[in-house]
């Protein structure tokens, strides 16, 4: 590689990390400069993967504020994406490339129609709680929220770009916490994704070790600086985003 080729990876990990704590798509950015660089989709999914760990890790400590409201949760979104991760990263080492490069950019419109539509159910489900007093606020996940969690895993080890998105989406719907709450939860939630799957690729998996690398420096910064303004982070602009990223990302892959 040369080095603008370098400060292309180094500056997309710092991307990637302000994403990881804030939108949750930081793999929208990472991965696309991973595949114009030349570097195969299979393996630079697995690289990006290991490479963003770092900015989760710092992420989810610039968020341990928020993650200190909900410890019991916390710990139930972390098994859960790790539980899920395993499976997601079988099936990226199982499945022909071909399939993987395939279902990418339709994964990623996929994780931008929940995110548009989400303020609709959300004010769905919240008529619903306004007609019966009887309801309390949702602090604690049933078991619809810990299967789709858990999926959100699955799909977190095999792809991970949008995999923020679908746990925030997840756990607005399932839960009735504030915003820079779930946005905490997502990134640890994301932070046991990566880990596990990518402590799986090490063994298993072809990596480009320089990316790898370059991406973690950049990422670790990001995820820290990306935590302190994903809390103040208006949820209509976090939403405009989101989409806006995932469709453009989309037809570049297309």
């Amino acid at each position: 590689m040369t080095g603008l080729e370098h400060l292309a990876l180094l500056g997309a990990g710092l991307g990637a990390g302000l994403l990881t704590s804030t939108v949750g798509v930081a793999s929208l950015l990472s991965f696309p400069v991973l595949i114009a660089l030349g570097i195969p989709p299979v393996v630079a999914n697995a690289s990006n993967t290991l490479g963003l760990i770092p900015g989760s890790l710092s992420g989810s400590f610039g968020y341990r504020r928020e993650l200190r409201e909900q410890p019991r949760i916390m710990w139930f979104v972390v098994a859960t994406c790790a539980i899920g991760s395993v499976g997601g990263a079988a099936l990226l080492l199982a499945l022909p490339a071909e399939v993987f490069a395939v279902a990418v950019p339709w994964l990623i419109l996929f994780t931008c129609l929940i995110v548009g539509v989400q303020p609709w159910i959300s004010r769905w489900l919240q008529s619903r709680h306004d007609e019966s007093h009887t309801l309390r606020p949702r602090t604690s996940m049933s078991p619809a929220t810990t299967v789709f969690a858990t999926l959100t895993g699955v799909y977190g080890g095999y792809f991970g770009a949008g995999a923020g998105v679908m746990m925030m989406a997840v756990l607005g719907l399932g839960l009735d916490l504030e915003l820079r709450v779930i946005n905490a939860l997502k990134t640890i939630g994301l932070l046991a994704a990566n880990l596990v799957a990518g402590v799986i690729f090490i063994f298993v998996a072809e990596l480009n070790l320089t990316a790898v690398g370059l991406l973690a420096a950049g990422s670790v910064v990001g995820g820290y600086l990306g935590s302190h303004i994903g809390r103040r982070l208006p949820a209509t602009l976090l939403r405009i985003l989101v989409v806006l990223a995932g469709v453009i990302a989309a037809i570049l892959m297309f």
